[in-house]
């Protein structure tokens, strides 16, 4: 069973990923009730799920779809605590664009 790609991306990517499912880790700037706001190279909104318990400034990892109006309806959400390298982590983005043949179709 094939599973499906989800591509890591930032804020400057998303309207490139409209429904689709990706991958964004950043920075969780602030929390409202069902809804957050990260930093991911720009602010990103997203929708939790009952299962995501993030953490103001913690980096998080999350997996989720993106919206029409860019949001991100989360279907997983993974605290990686406060100690990311956001330089690494921009860099992994990049390189999953430039040789996007590797990591996702692209309809390029």
């Amino acid at each position: 069973m094939a599973s499906e790609a989800t591509p890591r991306v930032n804020a400057k990517y998303l309207d490139s990923f409209t429904n689709q499912t990706v991958r964004i880790l950043g920075k969780v700037v602030s929390l409202r009730g069902e809804t957050a706001t990260i930093d991911a190279n720009g602010s990103i909104n997203v929708h939790l799920n009952r299962d995501a318990h993030l953490q103001l400034n913690n980096a998080v990892e999350v997996v989720g779809k993106v919206q029409q109006d860019l949001s991100v309806k989360v279907f997983q959400a993974t605290d990686f605590g406060s100690n990311i390298d956001f330089n690494a982590v921009e860099a992994v983005v990049d390189a999953t664009h430039r040789y996007k043949e590797i990591f996702y179709d692209s309809n390029d």
